[in-house]
């Protein structure tokens, strides 16, 4: 068997002993490695039995330890705020960026809707007209939007084929207003101030049922004016009985595109482009579109509190213990005196696997924990409890 560094109780750090140096420079860290490397050896055993690890592996165990916690916390925090950072130009990193909830995601999905329903929206709607012929009902949309230099599909939203206004015959200064108000005007001695149309003050509900029904009784005795697209051929009721224009408005199909809420987005390392639904583009650096590209660095280890310098102790001492394991796997059998030793690698290394996975479980309850959603259920139970509790204190009696 070849001769296997024995750990000798004793562990200096120096800059540059870890793999990566993230935290090398820290004060705080450098004063910890050596203490997390003794913490680590004794729950291994030392001195009782000797750890064939060295002063480096203890350090790189710790640094992977802290990058861990890190990527747990923040990857929580980015995972719960995204809908909040999707579509930003990437940054100062979250790490030291207080977030606040905003309505960024239910504007973008609400402008679409609002598009969708005519009344807003980022796709910008154009107005056309055509030619409207004599005894023609038919007309085709695409034909006209070829002889416009229009290319791709157009997707008409509105048509202006609409009977005048019914207001326009509410008033008439002939016959009066129809609704018996010229009466009713004369019985207050008020009917021969007033020229041409008397006016007389009702509420504005009455106004409304007035046209309404002036316009149902166009829909029903008459010939209501109203129209049908089928793949962009429009046909019109009733049909015309003289030639005119025909105003609509129209999208086109190609500006509607949208992903995500309503933005394409194509990014590269050093630049996006954010598109929306209507074309309209902003150029921005660092357009955050995932998980993968939002702003985040390593944790400034000094800045870390006891909770979670308690969690990278102990991930540490599982890390330790898993390398301790692979290490002593490699020598089944020690030879001793007169005999041979089996070594523990199977218990070590089940009980290495088993401890990563239950701190990290504990870490990751206590993020959920601490989530926006899980506050704002908290609060709403101690709200309940509390006005439960104030239920029942007796309502005091002033008398004055």
């Amino acid at each position: 068997m070849a001769n296997v560094t024995i750990w000798n109780g004793s562990a200096t750090f120096t800059p540059g002993d870890t793999p990566f140096g993230f935290y090398d420079d820290d004060t705080e860290f450098q004063r910890d490695a050596p203490r997390v490397a003794l913490f680590c050896a004794r729950k291994l055993g030392y001195p009782m039995m000797d750890v064939e690890l060295t002063d480096e592996n203890f350090f790189s165990a710790f640094e992977e330890a802290i990058t861990t916690y890190g990527n747990e916390v923040y990857q929580a925090l980015a995972s719960q705020q995204f809908s909040n950072l999707a579509g930003q130009a990437g940054g100062q990193a979250i790490n030291t960026t207080l977030i606040k909830t905003s309505l960024n995601a239910m504007i973008r999905t609400a402008d679409q809707y609002g598009m969708e329903a005519g009344v807003g929206g980022n796709t910008t709607m154009y107005t056309g007209s055509l030619a409207l012929t004599s005894s023609i009902q038919d007309y085709d949309l695409n034909e006209w939007a070829t002889a416009q230099g229009i290319t791709g599909s157009i997707e008409v939203r509105r048509v202006f084929y609409e009977a005048p206004p019914a207001i326009l015959r509410y008033f008439d200064p002939y016959a009066g207003t129809g609704t018996g108000i010229q009466s009713l005007m004369d019985a207050f001695d008020f009917g021969s101030y007033s020229p041409g149309v008397n006016f007389l003050l009702m509420p504005a509900s009455f106004d409304i049922l007035k046209v309404q029904a002036i316009e149902f009784n166009d829909q029903i005795r008459r010939s209501a004016y109203s129209f049908e697209i089928v793949n962009n051929r429009l046909r019109i009721f009733p049909i015309p009985k003289q030639n005119g224009r025909l105003r609509f408005e129209y999208f086109k199909k190609d500006e509607k595109r949208y992903v995500n809420d309503g933005l394409i987005v194509n990014a590269t390392a050093n630049q996006g482009a954010i598109i929306g639904g209507g074309g309209e583009s902003m150029t921005t650096q660092n357009a955050i579109t995932n998980l993968s590209n939002v702003p985040t660095q390593n944790p400034i280890y000094s800045e870390i509190n006891s909770i979670g310098r308690q969690w990278i102790f102990k991930y540490t001492s599982a890390i330790c213990k898993e390398t301790l394991a692979y290490v002593r796997g490699k020598y089944q059998t020690v030879p001793v005196p007169g005999s041979e030793a089996t070594l523990n690698q199977a218990d070590l290394l089940a009980d290495a696997r088993a401890e990563k996975g239950a701190v990290v479980t504990e870490l990751r309850e206590l993020l959920a924990q601490a989530s926006l959603n899980t506050q704002l259920e908290m609060q709403a139970a101690q709200t309940k409890y509390l006005n439960d509790a104030l239920a029942g204190v007796p309502m005091l009696i002033y008398i004055g």
